[in-house]
């Protein structure tokens, strides 16, 4: 395997259908789709809890108050959708719960870890195996295989069968006949696929994804997310998914506005 520069390796390191809305602790009924909902009460137990949360970075203008106080519990099994205008905050929460920001206060639990507690490793290790990433620019390797790419994560865990696992999970996002090929040989659609393929590998608990389907054109934006979705139903996974794009934001069970660095908006099915 090639050397794994700094550069390319950013993503593992830490970096700086129509719901009704109603105001945030109200409920709001909207479409029941069986496909939709679980009703196991196991899958109701929070997967992240937020409680508080407020960052603030320095800039030359002053200091910036990006998120302002969010509380925000996601169940394990749900799909959460995150909308609101450029500059909002809602990147900035995905990259909170990845422990890839970190918060001036408040708390962050995901997965039953105390984000505040623990160190760059501890928080490197919690995202091999319990969180996977799909970014709206890829982050892949360039000089590796896709196949490359997809066994990353097994490897820094040391799973001595990663490449078998890796292109497995290639054939699952029907990658199978591009395991050799480097990102620079692949449509945008594919390099978003080997993207999926690398953050389902480890089995995790939670996916992260934002802005999934920016950097492509609608037909294959439409694609990738039914993948998504896909994915998420096989493995029972938590699924957060950012989006400027109320109708693709719309395909998850609950959607979650935020403006100005705070949740301005909650709508949820009721599973009743």
């Amino acid at each position: 395997m090639h050397a794994l520069t700094t550069t390319a390796m950013a993503p593992y390191r830490r970096s700086r259908h129509n719901p009704r809305w109603h105001t945030p602790g109200s409920h709001t009924d909207i479409q029941k789709d069986p496909s939709r909902m679980n009703s196991s009460p196991a899958a109701f137990q929070p997967l992240i809890r937020m409680d508080g949360v407020f960052l603030n970075l320095a800039s030359l203008a002053g200091e910036v108050n990006v998120l302002r106080g969010i509380d925000l519990s996601v169940a394990a099994g749900e799909t959460l959708g995150i909308v609101g205008p450029s500059g909002s905050g809602k990147s900035t929460l995905l990259m909170v719960m990845a422990g890839l920001e970190r918060v001036s206060a408040g708390r962050v639990v995901v997965a039953g870890h105390d984000l505040a507690g623990l160190d760059e490793d501890q928080l490197a290790r919690i995202r091999r195996t319990e969180i996977g990433i799909v970014f709206q620019s890829f982050h892949l390797i360039p000089t590796m295989t896709a196949l490359e790419n997809v066994a990353v994560p097994l490897e820094l865990a040391g799973a001595a069968d990663s490449f078998d696992r890796a292109e497995a999970e290639l054939a699952t996002v029907g990658l199978g006949h591009r395991l050799h090929h480097t990102p620079g040989q692949l449509s945008g659609g594919e390099q978003q696929r080997v993207a999926l393929a690398r953050a389902f590998v480890a089995r995790p608990r939670l996916l992260l994804a934002d802005e999934p389907t920016g950097n492509l054109d609608g037909a294959t934006g439409r694609a990738v997310i039914d993948l998504l979705f896909e994915q998420h139903r096989r493995h029972a996974t938590t699924l957060v998914l950012v989006s400027h794009d109320l109708a693709l934001a719309a395909r998850c069970q609950r959607v979650v506005r935020v403006e100005d660095g705070r949740i301005a908006a909650d709508a949820a099915a009721v599973l009743a």
